[in-house]
């Protein structure tokens, strides 16, 4: 159980979550005696399967506006619920007609890469000036292609040449995961992860969209309707499209640090029959706690001019991209380093 900047984790099976008052109490079989928080801490809780709300508890917080996530012991999104809609009408309006206007929906779709891109191509030359030999030239050479890309991508003139672009940078980067984190593994795999490497940033991108998910409807767009990712059904295009440019420095960089340190290891993850990596409880709980410190890191922010927690990060960029659909500002500025 692991609360941050307003947010309660609840990962151990057999949790239960009570309505107490004007408190959350905390209930487990094997753990004796109460805890309680206040609800006035909490805006949103985080629920993994095996942990139960109660129904007081859920119209409590549908009632105040609190968001609940429900997601599988692997980080994936299963549902969430947070209370009545109060977002502007105007705004999904205008979020509509930019996604049916194929000029702003390209702007907008390469400015989401172009951020990607970029921050892939920092972590890059990071790492880079960490090592030596074969394995920095490697590494360098990776960056100059995603510096390729951002010509290209630049230059591209439909939304298709742009997906092309950031899927030749992602096998590119991917290729050089073996340089990144050096014996672990030897490129990406997905649904399900085979092997550590893979296994945490799936599971650091369902925090991702969590945290990206919240502040869209926070700001009252729709996390449904995006530019860069198609739209599906229960597909949440927009919050998948202001992930792009987050990955990078909030997830990959926190995994690839985990890795090579050795503060996550064989014993924080488990292999199933059929071969998916899933991390235990333990390393989830590991992964938590440094995911929950890694959202108090200070970041520079240029459209800001100062730094702020990588926690406010979806928020601010939400509010940013809110801004420019709503024609206050002529473009949308990805968060990027230098």
């Amino acid at each position: 159980m692991t609360e941050l900047l307003r947010t309660l984790f609840a990962t151990t099976p057999g949790t239960s979550l009570h309505l107490d008052g004007d408190a959350l109490r905390i209930a487990h079989p094997d753990k004796p005696g109460r805890r309680l928080l206040p609800l006035v801490r909490l805006d949103h809780i985080v629920a993994w399967n095996g942990v139960s709300l109660t129904e007081d508890l859920l119209h409590r917080c549908a009632a105040d506006g609190r968001s609940i996530t429900w997601i599988t012991r692997n980080g994936r999104f299963l549902a969430r619920t947070s209370g009545p809609h109060t977002g502007n009408p105007h705004l999904r309006l205008a979020q509509v007609r930019t996604h049916d206007n194929p000029e702003p929906r390209l702007h907008l779709a390469k400015s989401f890469v172009a951020g990607k891109l970029h921050n892939y191509r920092q972590l890059l030359l990071r790492a880079a000036r960490d090592t030596t030999a074969t394995r920095q030239q490697r590494l360098r050479d990776t960056a100059h292609d995603h510096a390729q890309a951002l010509t290209q991508l630049a230059e591209a003139t439909t939304l298709s040449q742009v997906l092309g672009v950031e899927g030749q940078a992602a096998r590119t980067y991917f290729q050089a995961l073996d340089q990144l984190t050096p014996g672990v593994a030897t490129g990406r795999t997905r649904r399900p992860p085979t092997d550590p490497v893979n296994c945490l940033p799936s599971f650091g991108y369902g925090m991702l969209r969590v945290a990206v998910h919240g502040a869209l409807e926070q700001v009252g767009l729709d996390p449904f309707i995006g530019y860069l990712h198609g739209i599906r059904p229960g597909k949440p295009a927009l919050a998948l499209d202001l992930m792009e440019e987050l990955r990078p420095l909030l997830v990959d960089r926190l995994v690839l640090t985990l890795l090579n340190r050795g503060q996550i290891t064989d014993r924080h993850t488990q292999t199933l029959p059929g071969g998916a990596v899933q991390l235990t409880e333990d390393g989830r709980k590991t992964f938590l706690e440094h995911w929950s410190k890694a959202r108090e890191r200070t970041w520079p922010h240029a459209t800001l001019g100062r730094d702020i927690p990588a926690a406010l990060i979806p928020l601010v960029q939400a509010r940013l991209l809110a801004r420019h659909l709503r024609g206050t500002t002529d473009t949308y500025q990805p968060w990027t380093l230098t």
